[in-house]
């Protein structure tokens, strides 16, 4: 006899008097059923094709595609190794033989689903959406755990779909609409091996890892809070680029005291689950970087106490105690960060489909383009649009599950020695 890719026996001849069946068989998982099916097809000379099991709620499912040879009562031999280990099988036959998966198959996506809860109305919405856009759901699993024991907030599942997306903008808009709807994160992404795969992950500082921009900060401490505002309020506009507006507001920071450098760094808030997330990355393997327009002595801090690996951002000159409003080259703006991104990668032998970077502004966007994955974190409408991923609602750590972690496998990172 002869085989063939799929290990199908083939008899001089070919097949033509064979016959192929579904086999469905569930019931309470215990050890040992799946050996058992495979006996009853090994004894009756049946050819398994193509299989898939798994178990939920205690719950097994195993389907299997099998080719039998003519007169083979298939049926009663599987029903019967079924009904001795527990499971109730169906044997349907099939009027067409299926074509056996091969390399060339649909495309593939995650959807990924986060909030404070996931209504039936939620998933309602977005199956009708998957569903318009001619998305097959293939499989849905949470990735979060007991709100008790869990370390990442909130609750997350994750949906393996297939297909090609027919409107692409318009599956954008939509899934952003159901996340501000629903306050909820909604984040589709090519479902390719590079996901668990990534190694660097680059943040923007202020608004992303701290809740506060830090010069506004300076500003209100120095007396200038509205003068710098304008110069913010006159980039927005487009009247000046960010390097014009950066070197501006940093003049007007001129004699500001060093020690309340100290004092705001000191009591810079945190975002939520920036905490979570760097313990995990740094449990996981993954090189972090801070890219920010920020400044290196607030980074630095954040470095300290958080284990970033390294930091690139704007050196404030001091001189005698206090800041000179000048400005050190280079600035770090949005082109910089995109190539400090680009170089750590080259530097450390990684893809850049390996690289992951989380901002909230538009000077965050040639990096969130530039990365394998781009985040807008909390970040507004116009960035949201246009980065590939968001997250409005959970927290930072809420990163862990775009990379397809479940919390029991964060649970067990966490808990090993």
């Amino acid at each position: 006899m002869m085989i063939n890719d799929w290990g199908r026996r083939m008899r001089p001849g070919g097949d033509n008097m064979s016959r192929r069946f579904v086999v469905r068989a569930t019931g309470p998982a215990r050890p040992g059923q799946l050996a058992a099916l495979a006996t009853a097809l090994t004894s009756a000379d049946v050819t398994l094709l193509d299989m898939s099991q798994h178990v939920t709620f205690g719950e097994l499912t195993l389907e299997a595609l099998v080719q039998s040879g003519d007169g083979v009562d298939v049926t009663s031999l599987l029903c019967g190794a079924g009904d001795a280990c527990g499971l109730d099988c169906r044997v349907e036959p099939l009027s067409e033989a299926p074509r056996v998966p091969a390399a060339e198959t649909p495309s593939r996506w995650i959807l990924t689903l986060m909030g404070a809860s996931i209504s039936a109305e939620v998933v309602a919405e977005v199956g009708a959406l998957t569903a318009e856009q001619g998305l097959i759901v293939e499989r849905v699993k949470r990735l979060s755990g007991e709100e008790t024991t869990q370390s990442v907030a909130g609750v997350c599942f994750e949906w393996r779909l297939c297909g090609d997306v027919l409107d692409s903008v318009a599956l954008r808009e939509r899934v952003l609409a159901l996340s501000e709807r629903y306050a909820i994160d909604m984040a589709l992404q090519p479902a390719t091996v590079w996901r668990r795969q990534a190694r660097l992950v680059c943040f923007d500082m202020d608004s992303t890892l701290i809740q506060a921009e830090v010069i506004d900060e300076l500003a209100r401490r120095h007396g200038v809070y509205h003068e710098v505002a304008e110069v913010t309020a006159r980039a927005m506009r487009g009247e000046l680029d960010f390097q014009q507006s950066f070197r501006e507001r940093m003049r007007k920071l001129e004699g500001l005291d060093e020690s309340v450098l100290e004092e705001i760094a000191q009591s810079l808030p945190l975002m939520p689950g920036v905490e979570s997330l760097m313990a995990h990355l740094k449990r996981l393997g993954y090189r972090t970087a801070i890219l920010s327009g920020g400044f290196t002595y607030f980074a630095r801090h954040l470095q300290a106490r958080l284990g970033f690996d390294e930091i690139h951002a704007n050196e404030l000159v001091i001189r005698d105690g206090k800041v000179t409003g000048e400005v050190a080259e280079p600035i770090v703006d949005a082109e910089r960060k995109a190539m400090m991104l680009a170089r750590i990668a080259e530097r450390e032998g990684w893809e850049m489909a390996q690289t992951i970077a989380v901002g909230d502004g538009a000077n965050d966007l040639k990096m969130l383009a530039a990365a394998g994955m781009g985040v807008a974190f909390h970040a507004k409408p116009l960035v949201r649009r246009q980065a590939r991923q968001s997250v409005s609602v959970m927290g930072l750590d809420g990163l862990l599950y775009l990379l397809g972690y479940s919390a029991a496998e964060l649970a067990e990172v966490m808990a090993a020695d």
